[in-house]
């Protein structure tokens, strides 16, 4: 099989995002534009990854996601056009005579499917090139490629530079492309900017390639796969795209969507079978949802595992490290972040339970707030198997309640509970007979002066 290596091209200002972020660091479905290409370009297994960058864009490299093989830096100090771009590239890929895929750091939904199968056409023909090609509802803003009598790819032209005949054509070329890396730098070399924009067009080494006598071919693509990001409309545009084809995956693989359209994903979002996901429903990354588990409507998870058989909201919120247990119930307008909600444990309402155990069969009454914050320092809220603890009740950390214990309703708990004790840490009650009668009064004859 040949070795294959990867760059990645992302030296474009976006100015028309209108942002000091760049543009590759925009985000679809929770990633930047750029971990999604990495993640399906990691997926092929490289040899070696190569990223081109602007000058200033450190941000970018800093927030480049971990992986193997590790990604190698190219800064592209002028911005002298695509083919420049990918000269730069030339140390990272210096002797490698295997296939160089060229991919777009601002071109997130291209799949790792559609890839295999450019690097298969360039591979069973021969060829020194093949470009991805596509064919899209609108063809005015795309460059052009012009084939031959035969079939074989004779050149490409870019828009600016189509006349009347090349204009009338509907295949467009995509921008990503697989080289022979024998070939490659060579072709480069050859490269002028006498064009409209006075740029080094990576398009162009296909006609240096056939002056050569080297044979170019294509392969197609689909309009979405391709769908590059040069405004906020664009990344909507993605978003939904990419929404779309996340929702159609888990409902394939067994999840329920209620509202598909109000069901946002992750691409890790992992769904089991017979999950029910109701409305108005948002998913962070890293979430996993065993089997069976029922998702009320106008819920956020982030962060979190979900045991089989569990329900829930609506209105719930799980946080980075919940991990809820089998057949448990995490309510409306509970908040759970960074604790473990075991078998069967129940908090139903109104509650905060973060840096706890809920120990299995426990009972959460509503209002409870695990206190585990001083300012300072997280301490941790230890709450045993079968404890039932009463609603308006705040547990300051830390602190461990026993098994089967019982917090009275309104208590604040800053000490130890044995286990199947009853602690009750509440003012007492005063009771002044008539005193309401009297109150009332005094008010009102206030009130008529």
């Amino acid at each position: 099989m040949t070795e294959i290596a990867i760059a990645i091209l992302a030296a474009g200002k976006g100015t028309r995002m209108k942002s000091r972020l760049p543009k590759v660091l925009h985000a679809i479905a929770g990633q930047p534009l750029l971990h999604h290409v990495l993640a399906t370009a990691r997926g092929l297994c490289p040899e070696r990854l190569v990223l081109v960058l602007g000058p200033d864009m450190e941000e970018v490299g800093a927030a480049l996601p971990q992986g193997s093989p590790e990604v190698a830096i190219a800064v592209q100090a002028e911005r002298l056009g695509t083919g420049h771009a990918l000269m730069m590239a030339e140390p990272a890929l210096a002797y490698f005579s295997g296939d160089v895929l060229v991919l777009y750091g601002d071109v997130p939904l291209i799949t790792g499917e559609t890839l295999r199968a450019l690097l298969a056409r360039r591979k069973s023909s021969g060829a020194a090139l093949a470009v991805l090609a596509f064919e899209p509802k609108d063809s005015a803003a795309y460059g052009r490629l012009v084939l031959g009598s035969g079939g074989t790819l004779e050149r490409i032209v870019e828009c600016l530079d189509t006349d009347e005949a090349t204009a009338a054509s509907t295949l467009c070329n995509s921008g990503i492309m697989a080289v022979s890396g024998a070939h490659l730098f060579g072709l480069l070399k050859t490269l002028e900017n006498n064009n409209a924009k006075g740029e080094y067009y990576l398009t162009d080494i296909v006609a240096a390639a056939r002056r050569l006598g080297l044979d170019c071919v294509h392969a197609m693509a689909l309009e979405e796969e391709v769908m590059g990001i040069n405004d906020r409309v664009q990344l909507a545009e993605a978003e939904a795209a990419l929404q779309g084809r996340l929702r159609r995956s888990a409902m394939e693989n067994g999840a329920t969507l209620i509202d598909p359209a109000t069901t946002w994903l992750s691409p890790d979002t992992v769904l089991g079978e017979d999950v029910i996901v109701g409305p108005n429903t948002v998913f962070g990354p890293g979430v996993r949802v065993s089997d069976g588990v029922e998702i009320r409507a106008f819920c956020h998870l982030e962060g979190a595992e979900v045991g089989r058989g569990a329900i829930i909201g609506p209105y719930a919120r799980l946080r980075p490290g919940a991990e809820i247990g089998e057949g448990a119930r995490v309510g409306n307008f509970v908040e759970v972040k960074k604790a473990r909600v075991e078998k069967g444990a129940k908090i139903n309402h109104l509650s905060y339970i973060g840096d706890a155990r809920v120990g299995a069969g426990a009972n959460i009454g509503a209002g409870t707030i695990t206190c585990n914050f001083d300012g300072y320092a997280k301490s941790f809220s230890d709450i045993g198997a079968g404890a039932f603890i009463g609603s308006n009740s705040a547990l300051v950390a830390p602190v461990v309640i026993g098994d089967g214990a019982v917090v009275a309703a309104g208590s604040v708990i800053t000490r130890d509970v044995a286990a199947d004790a009853i602690a009750v840490a509440r003012g007492k009650q005063s009771e002044y007979a008539g005193a309401a009668a009297k109150r009332r009064d005094r008010k009102e004859s206030g009130r008529k002066k």
